[in-house]
């Protein structure tokens, strides 16, 4: 089973108006259409740049009107799954619920459904400067190509989570990303290959790029899209199918075969997945099982 995916290196500019946004958008959507891809994968908060519009009255936008736009995005996001037949990860989008602000990542299926993943661990920038909260509960997704999770940015570098997220079935860990400096860029980045070897399983990342000059914490952005494999014989030997420029506005793409996967778990050189020491540390393959019975 083979399961072809792209990921954006979104490009933050200012724009004048939601129709602006809608162009942009469509233009790495169809992009990834036309090298044939089944899954694309959009970064973390790149709907802020709506934020850059302003108001009617010429005001700055904050991070709580964000929620604001949900339906025009949904929407948008919505249609472009069904006109293209692919599964579109819509980054993340900041959605409002009982008072509180949610980081949410989307899934787009080819059929109009919509699921979602609340961003589970939250950054002290998010927590002081905007006021968000951490998601209260994990899920994986069934595909046609396979068993996916969405994982945010900061999600990865916990290793808990993922250990969740294979046990629960999944092959494929999509990670949206916003990160502004090289410090947090490589965080994320170094953790996604530890993920990847430690679970044998493939890690798709990406990151926005450019500038919002007049939107609060968007104003710098360091980011590059990777497809993270583990590292073994049937995988590229650093773990790395294929990578954007660096800061560039950009569209990856990767073929990810799930055999190989299957194989080195199995047969590997290592074989991480299987060698767990579960009577030292929780085995959460066993959880899951005991959790649906």
């Amino acid at each position: 089973m083979k399961m072809r995916v792209s990921a954006v290196q979104y490009h933050l500019h200012t724009i004048r108006s939601f129709e602006e946004f809608a162009q942009q958008c469509e233009h790495y959507v169809k992009t990834a259409q036309e090298y044939g891809s089944e899954f694309v994968l959009f970064p973390e908060f790149f709907t802020t740049q709506l934020l850059s519009i302003g108001s009617e009255q010429g005001t700055r936008l904050t991070i709580n009107e964000l929620p604001g736009f949900t339906e025009q995005y949904l929407n948008l996001f919505q249609s472009f799954a069904l006109e293209t037949g692919m599964h579109i990860i819509g980054g993340t989008h900041v959605i409002a619920r009982e008072g509180k602000l949610f980081n949410v990542a989307h899934m787009f299926y080819p059929d109009g459904r919509i699921v979602e993943q609340a961003k589970l661990h939250i950054t002290p920038t998010e927590v002081n400067e905007w006021n968000m909260s951490a998601g209260e509960d994990f899920r994986v997704f069934d595909t046609e190509k396979g068993r996916i999770a969405l994982l945010t940015c900061y999600d990865i570098e916990f290793p808990e989570i993922v250990r969740m997220a294979k046990a629960k079935g999944a092959d494929v860990i999509f990670v949206p990303s916003c990160t502004d400096d090289r410090h947090g860029f490589h965080r994320v980045r170094y953790t996604s290959h530890a993920r990847a070897i430690e679970n044998q399983i493939y890690v798709v990342l990406t990151g926005t790029v450019g500038a919002l000059p007049t939107v609060d914490f968007m104003r710098a952005n360091f980011g590059q899209a990777a497809v993270i494999t583990p590292n073994d014989i049937p995988f590229p030997p650093k773990g790395l199918q294929v990578e954007g420029e660096l800061n560039d506005d950009m569209i990856v793409t990767a073929d990810l075969d799930l055999e190989l996967l299957y194989e080195v778990r199995e047969r590997g050189s290592v074989t991480t997945w299987r060698d767990r020491r579960t009577d030292l540390y929780p085995d959460w393959e066993q959880a899951e099982k005991n959790f649906i019975r």
